[in-house]
């Protein structure tokens, strides 16, 4: 496991991918770690863009997404998704006595809890005792219990907090504590459910924050066997990213390491520009940061094209018009269908020395290669070009993924890209929500 050197600015944690090399340890559970299928990946990583796009069209932003289902019928568990080897952290929640026998001092020490960074939702959430299995599912984290958190306060019914969760996210009210309720994208009988509360947050060394979340005590239609839930850091009122602004600043960033990686990665909240640093440093490429109005969750930014091997692909800007989505949590990076079908033409061309292999089941993956017996892996450069003319090299892990070409078309031009993790791995992705910019510097983890 190799270290590494976060940004010398906010409060930071390590970050790894949750079934990679550098793990954490309360993940191990004695035995080998089912790892999912690459077919069972793909299935549910489309269950998370259609989610990020059926968003955007019930709300009036988007166009060219169908209202009526996913273009992935299978009834899968969509949370499960987050076993696929996506970027989770150790954060500290709650505050306990230091002894029974010393009531008097109080440590600011909860319990670790081992949560999913979600840049596309608002609702942070985690497992809450009593949590009988099923509905919640096992962890190796202590379940975090608010009868023994002496700073645990469940929000009431009738507070500012609870009336905005919205329409969206609340729930009912319970003995007049309010009460949230997270859907997941597969079905409506599918989310997490409890009471919406506050209690202390940690991450890392850096200055606790009374942090509203939801307790949840039920979140059916999940499988997940390690983590206690999703930290969220979209742009609504609701997320870690807005409740930590009084305090860090309104921006964070992330560097997820490589798929197989043995480094770690780091999640830092915190990092505003300045002087010495942030993205106003040459060290980061930097692109304005867009949002939506009726649908402030998510993060976006504008490609103006795409080059390979410092060829400019032959795709008019307007191809881009939608924008694309910077999601944490999805892996494979989506196009408007223009510009995947010249990338993967121009791919093809510089890749045309190797076998070509069928594509992945369910053709998500439709450019592939058998690499047998080939001693060294060339991919063509890939460099995503910005709005404003920044460029930004992708890491050549980013390319390839399973041997395929890691990128894939949305269904019309007219729907918003998502710039997935496999994309972004590597380098520090910096949100300045505050300034209304997007950094990224590469060579980070």
């Amino acid at each position: 496991m190799t270290a590494i050197s976060p940004p010398q600015h906010g409060s930071w944690v390590p970050l790894y991918r949750h079934l990679g090399p550098c793990s954490l340890p309360s993940s191990f559970t004695g035995a080998a770690k089912a790892k999912p299928s690459l077919a069972d990946l793909l299935r549910q990583d489309q269950l998370r863009v259609d989610h990020i796009h059926r968003r955007l069209s019930e709300s009036g932003e988007a166009v060219g997404v169908s209202k009526e289902g996913s273009s992935v019928k299978d009834p899968l568990r969509f949370e499960a998704a987050y076993l696929h080897d996506q970027p989770v952290i150790q954060v500290l929640l709650g505050s306990q006595p230091k002894s029974s026998d010393d009531q008097q001092q109080q440590s600011q020490v909860g319990v670790i809890q081992t949560v999913v960074l979600d840049t596309a939702s608002d609702v942070p959430w985690v497992q809450c005792a009593p949590c009988p299995i099923p509905p919640c599912h096992p962890q190796t984290d202590t379940f975090y219990d608010p009868t023994k958190s002496s700073t645990y306060d469940p929000v009431s019914c009738g507070s500012p907090a609870c009336a905005q969760l919205g329409r969206l996210y609340s729930g009912s009210c319970a003995n007049g504590h309010c009460q949230y309720r997270v859907r997941f994208p597969n079905s409506n009988a599918s989310s997490s459910s409890g009471t919406y509360a506050t209690d202390l947050l940690a991450v890392g060394p850096g200055a606790q924050i009374t942090f509203r979340f939801g307790c949840s005590h039920a979140d059916a239609d999940t499988n997940d066997a390690t983590a206690a839930g999703v930290m969220a850091l979209g742009g609504g009122p609701e997320s870690l990213a807005s409740q930590a602004a009084p305090t860090y600043g309104s921006a964070f960033s992330y560097c997820i390491p490589a798929t197989g990686s043995r480094r770690l990665g780091f999640f830092v909240l915190g990092g505003a520009p300045g002087a010495g640093g942030g993205v106003s440093s040459s060290q980061y490429v930097a692109t304005p940061m867009l949002r939506y109005q009726r649908v402030p969750t998510f993060y976006r930014v504008r490609l103006i094209g795409i080059a390979v091997n410092g060829q400019l692909l032959n795709v008019t800007p307007s191809a881009f018009a939608a924008g694309a989505v910077l999601d944490a949590r999805a892996a494979v990076t989506r196009l408007p269908p223009t510009a995947y079908a010249a990338l993967r033409e121009a791919f093809r061309g510089w890749m045309a020395a190797y076998p070509a292999a069928p594509p992945t089941k369910g053709g998500l993956l439709d450019t592939c290669y058998d690499f047998t017996g080939a001693f060294f892996v060339v991919p063509p450069r890939i460099e995503l070009v910005f709005e404003k003319g920044s460029v930004l090299e992708l890491d050549r892990t980013g390319v390839l993924f399973h041997d395929c070409l890691a990128f894939a078309a949305n269904r019309d031009d007219r729907m918003p890209g998502i710039i997935g993790n496999l994309q972004q791995q590597t380098m520090e992705v910096l949100y300045d929500v505050a300034g209304g910019v997007v950094g990224f510097r590469h060579g980070a983890c």
